[in-house]
């Protein structure tokens, strides 16, 4: 599978760069292909201690071992998730541009709580906006690493980790440049350049 190769060429370019977090994307029926596919992401993860995580798919993230899995709205509950995944696993939630699903994750014992989209996203064009400084606010009420999604460049990224973002989770800006690598590395150092973190 040719297609195969290229992605996990570009996952492992991305992981070199820096990134410690691959999710697992895949919303074909092929089960087949989705367990092949994630487990040898597993193993690729592994060499580079970053975690992976399975979105939607609690069954998946189980078969494949991943660190945990990542729930939309409709993809079953955390206490579902952790039930079948265990207590160690790293469980997410979508919460859109909402404070009270961030509460209730946070009440059912998620490990995180990601929002966006905070700008026109390529991957997810009809996404409902958030504002920036809802990540101030959801901090106010919950205390779990709070991961920004849509649209997030290099460009404008810096005024999300400001407002408070600990995670950014990107797709085009960094598997669509031409140096994978040191695109996440430039994703990493501003993290490590932000004074308040």
């Amino acid at each position: 599978m040719p297609d195969s190769d290229c992605m996990f060429k570009s996952i492992e370019r991305s992981l070199e760069g820096g990134t410690t977090v691959i999710q697992y994307r895949d919303k074909s029926t092929d089960q087949t292909k989705r367990l092949k596919q994630a487990g040898s992401l597993k193993q690729l993860c592994d060499r580079y201690n970053a975690a992976l995580l399975i979105n939607d798919d609690i069954q998946l993230a189980k078969q494949c071992g991943a660190a945990g899995v990542h729930l939309g709205q409709s993809d079953g509950t955390v206490t579902e998730a952790r039930k079948i995944l265990g207590t160690e696993a790293i469980i997410g939630v979508t919460c859109h541009d909402s404070i009270e699903l961030a509460v209730q994750a946070h009440s059912e014992g998620a490990d995180y709580v990601a929002f966006g989209a905070f700008f026109p996203s390529k991957t997810k064009p009809d996404a409902k906006p958030a504002p920036i400084d809802l990540i101030a606010r959801v901090k106010l009420k919950v205390n779990l690493p709070i991961v920004a999604i849509g649209g997030i460049t290099i460009d404008n990224a810096q005024q999300i980790i400001t407002a408070g973002a600990d995670m950014l989770a990107v797709i085009h800006a960094l598997y669509a440049q031409d140096d994978i690598r040191k695109t996440a590395q430039n994703f990493h150092q501003l993290f490590n350049t932000d004074s308040e973190r």
